[in-house]
């Protein structure tokens, strides 16, 4: 019990007293936002707050996950599958021009698809704002001094604090997932300085009234095609114990407190996974989480929203160890990132970077949930960018590169769900579109389970979404081997696997079998009589990806030991796919299954290069000229693209093991994507002052996926053996050459910590959770211990590598 007291008080000391400059976990902003990018971010996988820190005017945006416009349509044309043959053979015939405007015709979703992106009144819908809060301020005419706004990322916090007047104010905010409930507290240092009106406000869809110390937003969001979409509800409790609380219009007024809280939960009637039915009426659930954690002391509440993060996020850590300026704790983050630009040193925003893209992970995606979607769970529009959607062609799966291999696994849970949920679907557009068994996801999707191609022939017809999102599944049994878990997921890859097989064709001119109708991630070749096109079979990537499905099948299968027969089949067609080529024009890897031209060589995709990352069929040892090609593939490319694209080409050059050029790109992610010359305005790609990455706009996907390719630097462990190599992409850089790393996991089930000083690494400690045989790279100078100190004698496997057997639930020493 007295350990338990000590622990609280240090959680609440953490989290209440002054905020002490801590670089490496901190978002720290001098003024309140003029724009979303530069409000501080809470969520708890559910429900999400972005606080702007006004003084005269606070606004805080509202969201809830499942704010989804549209409803469960029938997005097939049943017929498309009787132009399939005529389609696949225009594209045998190199008439692809034809073949991309029957597909167009004949081949795309049935009704509006997404809307072109722009979905909020169609089937597709879009994610949305739940609401903005407002809380308004009655003593404004004194000058504001010492503002502060803070968003302790270790904690989960957002502290603003400012005087006025000689009163200092403070804000905190935080969202509980313990409680379901946005929890915001005010104090006041002077008795009785709290007075302002409190206000929600949704500008559509919604009506609003208060009674006594409460306000209640219900609404139903548009279902498209004329139908009603779900309902749903925000409910806020104001609390006081000295204060008066007055109904003010549809808001309340607080007027003469010392302190209070504002308790705010939500939400809808979109009742996931099974969103054929509505769930629960939103009101009362959202009315039930608040009253609940409104009967509980504020210390309580954050109390235990510190212990349920602190769960998550201290998991893995990682630290750099280098001297700095200590002015740098004095900083605004949006200065950091102004100071980096100009080739200053900030060892510690690398580490901020990784520690804040975790965070965002945890914030936005929790077991039960739905996946992050585009901008997580943050959203202030009514019209999302690209509907806020899951986009399969790369961008959802980006959102979870780090799950796994940052100690986050429960985080990857929604995604590995919504995967099992599109294989109904699935099937169903697997039947419509190609006659074929198995089951099938495209390029968007959305909660109502949208598998169907998009609407437009040019972006829509890639088929290996669904194979893709199977990737996910399979890297999670790796990283935690449970026969149980296999079982649940074999038939979900089976289904993908029995899909790919059934729709691929011969190329006429090589003899190998190869996917069509498809693309290659929305770019663009040219034909050698001058067309631009898209639609082709073959896309480099499709069989990048088919090759790894029908891999992780068969070896699900043999694990198993199930389906002999199946298995087999699937290592003869494994064997007959088009294989990575050459470009004889580029030297670099081709693209296409023909040599065709580029349209856009510095295009943002690198979707032909996904053998090489998050795949590792293209690496030194196996494939040494097809790594070669894919360096010349990158260096064509270039170092510069969307948010998302420069992540994506960070972990490239890492697995490369070129963590120079890695730190290059990161260097470019973390441009200033904003101006502040006069007023804010948001600028190109790169990085938002509250560090959101700029696709442009906002999309979280770079967030993610450059925090997984920082993890790639510090440790791997791919191909044969899943041999761990720690610091295979360090760069020579000052600020990377010392530090420390905790809990980073690798596949068979191994958590590891480690520290290093001048490049080499000096000890380390793995953690065996599956009892499976470690094959690691033994840094130069290190043995093998275990927790009682006994040498581990090892087994030699290359000139590089050992191994020795491990037990379940024990430590290793590397020393």
């Amino acid at each position: 019990m007295v350990k338990k007291k000590i622990i609280l008080l240090f959680f609440l000391f953490a989290a209440t007293a002054g905020l002490l400059a801590q670089p490496g976990v901190q978002l720290k902003f001098d003024a309140p936002a003029v724009h979303f990018t530069q409000s501080l971010p809470l969520g708890n996988g559910r429900l999400g707050a972005m606080v702007f820190g006004g003084v005269n005017k606070e606004r805080i945006v509202l969201n809830e996950i499942s704010m989804w416009s549209g409803g469960v349509e029938d997005p097939n044309r049943n017929d498309a599958h009787e132009y399939l043959q005529p389609i696949q053979q225009l594209l045998k015939d190199e008439k692809n021009k034809e073949a991309q405007e029957l597909l167009q015709k004949h081949f795309v979703a049935a009704g509006k698809g997404s809307g072109n992106g722009n979905g909020k009144k169609v089937k597709f819908g879009c994610y949305q704002i739940l609401s903005d809060l407002f809380l308004t301020w009655h003593d404004t005419t004194g000058a504001v001094s010492d503002y502060k706004r803070i968003l302790q990322i270790d904690k989960a916090l957002a502290t603003t604090s400012w005087k006025r007047n000689g009163v200092l104010y403070k804000e905190e905010v935080f969202v509980s997932a313990p409680q379901q409930a946005i929890v915001i507290h005010l104090t006041a240092s002077k008795s009785k300085s709290l007075s302002f009106d409190l206000a929600l406000n949704r500008k559509e869809a919604a009506s609003i009234v208060s009674s006594n110390n409460s306000i209640t937003l219900t609404g139903q969001l548009d279902g498209g095609g004329g139908d009603k979409g779900i309902k749903f509800a925000a409910y806020a409790k104001l609390l006081s114990i000295d204060g008066k609380i007055n109904v003010s219009g549809n808001g309340l007024q607080l007027k003469d407190a010392s302190e209070c809280t504002i308790i705010i939960s939500a939400a809808t009637d979109l009742n996931w996974p099974n969103v054929e039915t509505r769930g629960p009426e939103p009101l009362p659930e959202a009315m039930k989480y608040a009253n609940v954690a409104g009967r509980l002391s504020y210390d309580k509440l954050l109390e235990n929203h510190l212990a349920d993060f602190d769960s998550y996020f201290n998991r893995c850590r990682i630290k750099f160890t280098t001297a700095q300026d200590d002015s740098i704790n004095e900083l605004t983050t949006a200065q950091r990132l102004v100071r980096c630009a100009k080739g200053a040193s900030d060892a510690t925003l690398p580490e901020l970077y990784f520690n804040f893209g975790r965070y965002l992970l945890i914030s936005s995606s929790r077991p039960g949930g739905l996946p992050a979607n585009l901008q997580g769970l943050w959203a202030e529009e009514y019209q999302t960018p690209w509907n806020g959607d899951y986009h399969l062609n790369i961008n959802v799966q980006m959102n979870y590169w780090p799950a796994e291999k940052t100690n986050l696994a429960d985080c990857h849970q929604p995604l590995i769900n919504f995967t099992k949920q599109l294989v109904k679907p699935g099937e169903k557009t697997a039947k419509a579109y190609y006659n074929a068994n198995g089951w099938v996801a495209h390029v968007i999707s959305n909660p109502w389970k949208f598998t169907a191609p998009g609407e437009g022939a040019e972006w829509g017809s890639t088929l290996t979404g669904g194979a893709w999102l199977c990737e996910h599944l399979w890297q999670h049994y790796l990283y935690n081997p449970d026969k149980k878990y296999l079982q649940q997921i074999y038939p979900v890859l089976k289904g993908a696997a029995q899909f790919y097989i059934s729709i691929l064709i011969t190329d006429p001119k090589t003899g190998w079998f190869v996917t069509a109708p498809s693309n290659s991630p929305e770019n663009t070749y040219i034909t050698k009589d001058g067309f631009k096109g898209q639609t082709t079979m073959g896309p480099t990537m499709d069989m990048q990806i088919g090759r790894e499905l029908l891999s992780n099948t068969v070896e699900a299968a043999s694990l198993l030991n199930v389906d002999a027969a199946f298995r087999d089949s699937l290592q003869k067609i494994k064997a007959q796919l088009a294989p990575n080529q050459i470009s004889p024009s580029t030297g670099g890897v081709q693209e296409w299954i023909r040599d065709y031209g580029e349209a856009e060589p510095q295009h943002r995709h690198v979707s032909h290069l996904y053998g090489l990352y998050p795949y590792d069929e293209i690496n030194e040892n196996d494939t040494p000229q097809m790594t070669a090609a894919a360096k010349k593939t990158l260096l064509r490319r270039g170092d510069e693209g969307t948010g998302w694209s420069r992540a994506w080409k960070m972990a490239f050059w890492a697995r490369l093991g070129d963590g120079d050029h890695a730190l290059k790109v990161f260097k470019g992610l973390l441009q200033p994507a904003f101006t502040t010359d006069s007023v804010y305005k948001m600028k190109g790609a790169g990085t938002y002052p509250n560090l959101f990455c700029a696709h442009p706009p906002f999309q979280i996907d770079g967030n993610f996926g450059s925090t997984a390719a920082i993890a790639e630097m510090l440790l791997q462990s791919n191909g044969k053996n899943n041999v761990i190599r720690f610091l295979p992409a360090l760069p020579s850089s000052k600020e990377w050459s010392s530090g420390s790393a905790k809990g980073l996991c690798a596949p068979n089930g191994f958590a590891l910590s480690f520290n290093w000083r001048n490049g080499n690494v000096n000890s380390a400690v793995m953690l065996s959770k599956a009892g499976a045989d470690c094959y690691v790279q033994l840094p130069e100078g290190l043995k093998v211990f275990d927790a009682k100190g006994r040498r581990i004698i090892v087994k030699n496997v290359t000139d590089e590598t050992v191994m020795f057997a491990t037990k379940i639930g024990e430590q290793y020493f590397l020393k």
